[in-house]
């Protein structure tokens, strides 16, 4: 044992020093399930290096209460004190960490030691009352196993903020799911070290206004910024691989770096397996989506790239046989980098929260756009759409939004230099250009722009920005991103001129505008009785004309109308 311990000393790399399993870990009590066989023993002097060369995050001593804060916690003591209850109420997880980080955090869990939350709710209520104040919002969520939801949580509003009470458990874990098969009452001890990460186990206890740190580096890790479990991190993620993502997602949003133990877990095969297997699609999206909308989504997918976890996230369709190309994952990641870059560099507050998430969904698909898988029916459909509705479980409209911006952003690109050049440039050919009906030449421009914009309305930006990313430069497109040679500046300045020209044109909202007539008007100059593809043809053709004339009235449109059509039935 001694020279295992010698040879740790010095050494960069850890050993495995088997049958401690208790003894290498400062909580005895817990149950001896919960450790490996084999217990990975890290080199003092590597985990010194690796503290000293981060520097410190600024952590505060203690936890400052706001007159909200204080107020809650003063009606919680009030319950206890009351009824006479013996019950330490803590404050659990996020919330301890983000006040230490002295950052806002409005999401309140309270655990309780020997009663459940929907008992202490009532209590609750009933003091409430008896001090002449309104009880809101009284709800009891039950386990729901099927949706992850492992354990029964009350919920109430106090002072105008929801508070989630639940009780402090210990679990016990079958091979094959994440959900426990065992749940008792535990201590806050075994509370701590059931949590997926140490800076997620620190407890604040409102009894005595004290901050716990069971696990006894939960504070450490903390200020070192780093990303840890508080038990071996293999064990860990097998009982639950939902705690894979959320140790990246919360290492991407604090800048911390990841164990490196945690790293040998997180990309081994059995936990990439048990990931897939033993995790819900809605979960795993979730935690997707968290990271997209988050501060460090280049940083959140990075990580899962690394971890050799893209294609385990983001599941083809198993009909699709090609073999995705080497270094696909990295391509994907490297065009969603581009356009975060580019978003910064443009102004956040050119794009609201639902259109920066699908447009880095949209950049990070986009080496995907053209891949296709066939259906039952032998219907060639695109590997996003399946992405985004199966792998990830996201709404229909988050697939066909992106889908939709894929098709659309190259017809951006021929108007690219209409829109930068102060010259008129000659749009005469475009495969996609419709049958246009007296449409000056001149015009154009405005006509095929509306109609894209018609054709992709809110995200009409989104799709600009993709046209932008991928505009004809002197080098190669791929190299340049894998390399990070991203020429930022000369695609803000693209993207900056395509947006001034298409709002001096007046076409944002372009889609809203109602047409100068209607259907029956269209049926009355072409004498039809019924509706038909007749119909929708004009439709289409009155739409060119409106956009190439935005200041015509309803009369000039019919009259137009009248002239075309009777040209048409003299040619006949």
């Amino acid at each position: 044992m001694r020279v295992a311990f010698q040879t740790a000393l010095l050494s960069c790399e850890p050993i495995f020093v088997p049958k401690l399993r208790q003894s290498c870990y400062p909580h005895p009590n817990l149950p001896i399930s919960w450790f490996p066989t084999k217990t990975l023993v890290f080199s003092p002097f590597r985990a010194i290096m690796a503290v000293q060369s981060r520097p410190t995050v600024p952590v505060r001593d203690n936890i400052e209460l706001n007159e909200t804060e204080k107020k809650i916690f003063d009606r919680l003591l009030g319950t206890v004190r009351h009824f006479g209850l013996q019950n330490q109420l803590r404050v659990a997880g996020g919330w301890v960490r983000d006040k230490l980080l002295g950052k806002d955090c409005y999401d309140i869990d309270i655990a309780l030691d020997n009663m459940l939350g929907s008992e202490f709710v009532e209590k609750v209520r009933d003091y409430l009352l008896h001090v002449g104040e309104e009880a809101q919002g009284i709800a009891v969520i039950p386990c729901n196993p099927e949706q992850s939801k492992h354990l029964e949580t009350a919920r109430m509003r106090i002072c105008d903020t929801w508070i989630d009470f639940v009780n402090l458990r210990c679990e016990e874990y079958c091979e094959n799911s994440r959900i426990p098969t065992v749940q008792k009452y535990g201590t806050a001890e075994e509370d701590a070290y059931r949590r997926d990460l140490t800076i997620n186990s620190l407890f604040y206890n409102i009894n005595t206004s004290s901050i716990e740190d069971y696990t006894k580096r939960g504070i450490a890790d903390l200020k070192s910024g780093i990303i840890v479990t508080p038990l071996p991190p293999k064990s860990t993620f097998m009982d639950d691989p939902l705690r894979v993502l959320r140790a990246i997602r919360f290492g991407a949003r604090f800048g911390f770096i990841l164990d490196e133990e945690l790293k040998e877990a997180a990309s081994c095969d059995e936990v990439k397996a048990a990931l897939s297997a033993k995790i819900s699609r809605e979960r795993i999206g979730t935690e997707i989506d968290l990271m997209i909308s988050g501060n460090q989504p280049v940083q959140a997918m990075t990580y899962i790239c690394d971890l050799k976890l893209f294609w385990v996230v983001f599941s083809l369709h198993p009909k699709y046989e090609p073999a995705v190309s080497e270094g696909c994952d990295r391509l994907c990641v490297a065009y969603l980098d581009a356009t975060w870059n580019l978003i910064q560099l443009i102004g956040n507050s050119t794009f609201n929260d639902e259109q920066r998430r699908l447009a880095l969904y949209t950049a990070m698909f986009l080496p995907l756009r053209k891949t296709m898988y066939k259906d039952n029916k032998a219907k060639k459909i695109p590997v996003v759409n399946y992405i985004f509705r199966d792998s990830l479980k996201r709404k229909v409209s988050d697939a066909e939004t992106v889908i939709n911006v894929h098709y659309a952003f190259e017809k951006f690109l021929p108007l690219i230099p209409y829109f930068v050049s102060n010259e008129d440039v000659l749009l005469t050919e475009f495969d996609w250009e419709r049958e246009f009906v007296d449409v000056p030449l001149a015009s154009k421009p405005r006509v095929l722009t509306g109609f894209l914009l018609r054709e992709l309305k809110d995200f009409w930006r989104v799709a600009l920005l993709m046209s932008t990313l991928v505009y004809p430069c002197n080098i190669d497109c791929t190299e340049d991103l894998l390399n990070k040679n991203f020429e930022l500046e000369r695609r803000r300045s693209l993207f900056k001129a395509a947006e001034d020209a298409i709002l001096k044109l007046g076409l944002d909202k372009s889609w809203d505008v109602k047409p100068p007539v209607n259907g029956k008007d269209i049926m009355n100059v072409l004498q039809l009785k019924s509706g038909g593809p007749l119909v929708r043809e004009w439709q289409q053709k009155i739409l060119a004309w409106q956009l190439a004339r935005p200041s015509a009235t309803a009369e000039e449109c019919l009259e137009w109308m009248r002239e075309t059509h009777s040209k048409r039935l003299r040619m006949e």
